[in-house]
C-alpha cells in the first residue's frame, strides 16, 4: 500500500497528464525557451506571456541570437510585459551563457543561480524541466497548495522542505509543474475548487483554513499624454537611462493636464502593481520636450517603448492590434 505521499505523487500526476493546459513551453525540454518561459511569468499572466513569448522566439531563436542582440531590440521585444529589469537581465545571462560557458546552459541548480536574474525558484524550474533534476520548486502557488495539503502552517525553509518530501524524483520536471498547474487552475487563493481538486482527500483543510488574503488597495491616478502625429512619424520621448522604471524606454510625453474645455482625444484605462490609471490622450503638440525626437510609424513596432504607449498607438490606429504583432 503506499504512503500518503506515494498516493499524493501518483494522483497528481495522473491529474497532471490528462488536464494539464497545453502552453508552448512544455512542449520543450529546451533549456532556453524553458528558461525564458519562466522569466516571462514572473509576475505576469499566463495569457500575457503567450503572445511574447512566440513573438521573442521570433526575433531570438536561441541564446546565440539574444546574446548578440542590442539591448534596445531586447526591450522592443519584451515591451508590454513590464518589469524590464527581467528582460536585461535575461539579456545578461545569455551574454554569460554563450560567452563564459560555450552556449550551454548549467545542468544543476546550484550552476543555475550564478545566471544573472536567476533566483532559486527559477534556477529550480529550469533544473528539473530541462534536465530532469530532482530538485522542488516553491513559489505562490506552490506554497498556497502545501500550506493547505498540511497540517500546519509552513513558511520559510519548512516550504521548501516540504516540497523537497514531496517531489517525484522520477518525473520532477512533470512534478513541479504538476504542482504550479494545480495552485493556478484548482487550488486558487479565493474559492479553490475543492470539489474537482485530484487530491481533496489527501488534503488537511480542504481550503477552509487558508490563510486570509488582503486585497491589495489599488491607488488612482490621472494622467495626461501628448499625441503628436504628423507626416507618418510621432513624436516620442525617452525615459532617462537612471529612471528607477522602465529605464531608457521610450514613451509618449507627459503633459499637465490642460486648462482649456477641450475633451482628449480618448481614454484609456491602465494598471502597474497597485495603481490604477485614468489616462488622457490629446492630439496636443509636444516639441518642448527636450528629451524627444520623431519617430516613423513603421519603425514603432521594433521600438523599446513601454506598455503603456504601445496601448495608446493601438488605440490610436498607428500600432496593430495585439493579436496581430508583427
Amino acid at each position: 500500500m503506499l504512503k500518503p505521499s506515494g498516493r499524493f505523487r501518483t494522483i497528481l500526476l495522473a491529474w497532471y497528464d490528462a488536464e494539464a493546459r497545453d502552453l508552448p513551453w512544455r512542449r520543450t525540454r529546451d533549456p532556453y525557451r524553458v528558461w525564458l518561459s519562466e522569466i516571462m511569468l514572473q509576475q505576469t499572466r499566463v495569457a500575457a506571456v503567450i503572445e511574447h513569448y512566440h513573438e521573442f522566439l521570433r526575433r531570438f531563436p536561441t541564446v546565440k541570437k539574444l546574446a548578440a542582440a542590442r539591448e534596445a531590440s531586447v526591450l522592443a521585444a519584451w515591451s508590454g510585459l513590464g518589469y524590464y529589469r527581467r528582460a536585461r537581465m535575461l539579456h545578461a545571462a545569455a551574454k554569460v551563457v554563450v560567452r563564459e560557458l560555450g552556449g550551454k546552459f548549467p545542468e544543476t541548480a546550484r550552476n543555475l543561480r550564478a545566471l544573472p536574474g536567476v533566483g532559486r525558484y527559477t534556477a529550480a524550474a529550469i533544473a528539473s524541466i530541462a534536465f530532469n533534476q530532482p530538485v522542488a520548486v516553491v513559489d505562490g502557488n506552490v506554497e498556497r497548495v502545501l500550506q493547505r495539503i498540511s497540517s500546519k502552517p509552513l513558511a520559510g525553509e519548512d516550504l521548501w522542505l516540504r516540497a523537497e518530501q514531496l517531489l517525484d524524483r522520477q518525473r520532477p520536471g512533470d512534478f513541479n509543474q504538476a504542482m504550479m498547474e494545480l495552485g493556478a487552475t484548482v487550488c486558487t487563493p479565493r474559492a479553490p475548487a475543492c470539489l474537482t481538486c485530484p487530491v481533496v482527500e489527501l488534503c488537511a483543510t480542504r481550503g477552509e483554513l487558508a490563510r486570509a488574503e488582503k486585497a491589495s488597495r489599488q491607488k488612482k491616478r490621472e494622467i495626461h499624454y501628448a499625441l503628436d502625429y504628423a507626416n507618418d512619424k510621432v513624436f516620442l520621448a525617452q525615459r532617462p537611462q537612471d529612471a528607477s522604471l522602465m529605464a531608457s524606454m521610450w514613451e509618449l510625453p507627459e503633459i499637465p493636464p490642460p486648462q482649456d474645455r477641450a475633451k482628449p482625444a480618448f481614454t484609456l484605462r491602465h494598471s502597474i502593481t497597485v495603481t490604477d490609471y485614468a489616462v488622457s490622450v490629446w492630439r496636443r503638440s509636444a516639441l518642448e520636450n527636450p528629451a524627444g525626437e520623431w519617430t516613423a510609424v513603421r519603425r514603432l513596432p521594433k521600438l523599446a517603448m513601454t506598455g503603456l504607449t504601445r496601448k495608446i498607438l493601438r488605440r490610436a490606429g498607428l500600432l496593430p492590434a495585439a493579436n496581430g504583432r508583427s
